[in-house]
């Protein structure tokens, strides 16, 4: 990665929250990228990022508050967005209506037709959308798809995950931290943040390529859990204490998908419980399940008992194995830094993202088809192809150390 500055990847950062700062810090650590836009609504956080990029790089970025600033910049090949969820689709539609690269933070789409306009911009324009989805690159999941590649599992049949993560002091004071999750949570009732469990389990499955989700169903609880917290924690908060919460603390979804496997998710945030994605992957010939950190084999180890997932380290994906080498960078885990180099990868060489903008589509539009879905009880609704037919069979994805549809043989890192 010893790239001359001149020839490095030049990025605009729009939304420096939270995790925004933590993505700018891991490309500020990257030799071969250049942050010379910086983004925010905020005065505080729009300052605070650009002296930081002074501080650690030597240049002062251009610093605005609004992106299509930025997008205005002929020197810009791409554009970072961490912003809140009811901004992304319109930031990625501008930026690749201005010829940049786009890579979006997780988060579901507030309607089916923003996942449309983001797929005809993509087409229309040639330029690529990536969904930043970390946990496409997590250890445990890259070795798990290594598996399948390997065709351990025999035909996969069944699929788990969810985002089940006690997230209720971050909710319930998002008016003192500036955070959106309280805004969504407080108005939408439906799986709000799909992607995290749903990523991993679409590249198993193939989807888009050879496969494709067909229908959702899903269903709502009721919503206690931040209200409560709410009352215990802060009952001098007059406009949050006792107001109603839209979404239902436990949310099921259901996917069929078209070669006949199923897809169970979750989202589960505002009750007490460990963290967990509750990974879970079933074929005809084993299984893996994150929760009991283990495989089980037909015909292999002993009957009903799990393998611990250390046991299978030979199947850990060659990218994992280069990069343990290397040393693991910061953010959850080291998955942080892989998903940015696979986007980094894609706008210097000029090729499709690892994540194109038809998987960005359809995993984005879960929230918006679980919401109607909840909202009538659990009635099934169709999903779209966004691949319009060619899902059937799709131009190979480009070879790539970070691509996620096969093992490529080229050199890692």
């Amino acid at each position: 990665m010893s790239k001359k500055k001149s020839d490095a990847v030049k990025l605009a950062v729009v939304g420096i929250s939270g995790r925004g700062t933590g993505l700018m810090n891991l490309l500020l650590d990257m030799p071969d990228v250049e942050v010379i836009g910086v983004c925010d609504l905020y005065a505080d956080r729009l300052k605070t990022a650009a002296a930081r990029v002074k501080e650690v790089r030597g240049n002062k970025p251009v610093a605005s508050t609004d992106y299509r600033k930025l997008l205005e910049m002929d020197e810009v090949d791409a554009v970072v967005t961490p912003s809140c969820w009811t901004s992304h689709a319109q930031i990625c539609i501008d930026a690749m209506n201005a010829g940049k690269y786009v890579g979006t933070e997780v988060g579901g789409a507030c309607s089916v037709q923003q996942c449309w306009d983001l797929v005809h911009t993509s087409e229309r324009t040639g330029i690529p959308c990536m969904m930043l989805e970390n946990c496409c690159y997590g250890k445990n999941e890259m070795t798990v798809l290594n598996m399948v590649f390997k065709g351990l599992f025999g035909e996969l049949v069944h699929a788990e995950g969810g985002y089940r993560h006690d997230l209720r002091q971050e909710v319930c004071m998002g008016k003192e931290n500036r955070h959106y999750r309280l805004r969504n949570y407080l108005n939408r009732n439906g799986d709000v943040y799909p992607t995290h469990e749903l990523g991993p389990i679409a590249k198993y499955l193939g989807l888009n390529r050879g496969n494709r989700m067909l229908t959702l169903s899903s269903m709502a609880s009721k919503a206690c859990g931040a209200a409560a917290w709410t009352m215990e924690h802060k009952p001098e908060d007059r406009d949050l204490a006792g107001k109603p919460f839209a979404l239902g603390d436990v949310v099921v979804t259901n996917i069929k998908c078209a070669h006949g496997e199923v897809i169970t998710l979750f989202h589960d945030t505002t009750l007490p419980r460990p963290y967990s994605r509750c990974n879970l992957l079933q074929g005809t010939k084993g299984i893996w399940s994150e929760d009991k950190n283990g495989f089980y084999f037909d015909g292999k180890g002993k009957p009903h008992e799990w393998v611990p997932t250390e046991k299978f380290g030979r199947y850990v994906h060659p990218l994992w194995k280069k990069y343990e080498t290397l040393g693991v960078k910061a953010g959850h885990g080291g998955m942080d830094y892989l998903v940015l180099r696979g986007f980094i990868d894609a706008v210097r060489r000029k090729i499709q993202t690892p994540i194109d903008v038809y998987d960005t589509a359809s995993w984005m539009v879960i929230s918006a088809l679980s919401e109607e879905s909840a909202a009538m009880g659990g009635h099934p609704v169709a999903i779209p192809d966004f691949t319009n037919g060619h899902w059937i069979e799709r131009e190979p994805a480009p070879d790539s150390p970070y691509c996620l549809d096969r093992v490529c043989k080229c050199d890692y890192f």
